[in-house]
């Protein structure tokens, strides 16, 4: 990614997404541009929520990226990213994914990491195509914690459980420079990019479910002024869309503006 990627690196900004969206919005973009920020001002997560972050102990950035297909057929990119994401972690940290895997890293659709249950990072995506004849751009904000879960969690209102990558390590290990964990983060961007533009999620579907965070749980769905939808997770189909099992039939539930929760 790097050899054909124009990075930025900034100190403070309000939202790395918001930057690369002003851009795509004024037609300004040309290649893909991946932009970090020591400190977000404002940045965001899913649904207009607040992600927040402690500078020092986080790594959030953003990548615009022009896909060959349209936005109907970009469905299941939040949990392509995820896997691209966890291949970025295991080379930076110098990790097998079976490593990772067994550390029980794991993925919530659609667009979380956890570890041991608790938020590891998240990822927000945006964008669009402005014409027919032009690439679908796509804004793909990341976050991740990276050291010292405590101290964050101890500032959610929340009550939200935080997880952070030096968990995964040996107590000898340290922790990847910053630097270096992003380079290669979008390294993994760029392989997993590239085959999905040709092949599609259909592809991931298998891996996806490996790493699926609630197999065969009883989950409920709950929407922006919707009631909530409860049944069995059963896995992805070769669109992303959750899949439901509720009595005798399945549903399909498709990425927007809901909120998967694991019942107890």
């Amino acid at each position: 990614m790097t050899a054909n990627c124009i990075l930025e690196r900034v100190s403070e900004t309000r939202s790395t997404n918001d930057d690369l969206l002003e851009r795509w919005r004024a037609g300004q973009l040309i290649d893909p541009v991946a932009r970090i920020a020591h400190k977000q001002t404002a940045g965001k997560g899913r649904a207009g929520r607040t992600w927040l972050a402690n500078p020092e102990d986080s790594i959030c950035f953003s990548l615009a990226y022009p896909f060959k297909r349209t936005p109907a057929e970009l469905t299941g990119l939040s949990l392509l990213v995820g896997l691209a994401v966890i291949s970025g972690i295991a080379q930076a940290c110098e990790l097998s994914e079976d490593d990772l895997y067994h550390a029980d890293l794991r993925l919530k659709w659609p667009n979380d990491l956890l570890l041991n249950n608790t938020k590891l990072g998240g990822i927000l995506i945006e964008g669009g195509q402005a014409k027919p004849s032009e690439p679908t751009w796509m804004i793909i904000g990341v976050g991740l914690n990276l050291k010292n879960a405590q101290s964050l969690e101890a500032s959610l209102q929340v009550g939200q459980k935080v997880g952070s990558i030096d968990q995964i390590l040996d107590p000898s290990k340290k922790l990847p420079d910053t630097e270096y964990l992003w380079l290669k983060l979008l390294g993994s961007f760029e392989n997993y990019f590239q085959s999905f533009d040709q092949k599609g999620f259909e592809f991931y579907q298998g891996q996806w479910d490996k790493w699926d965070a609630y197999p065969n749980q009883a989950v409920s769905i709950s929407g922006a002024g919707k009631e909530s939808t409860y049944g069995v997770a059963k896995g992805v189909d070769k669109t992303g869309a959750l899949l439901l099992q509720q009595d005798n039939k399945m549903i399909a539930i498709h990425a927007g503006d809901v909120s998967l929760r694991a019942l107890s």
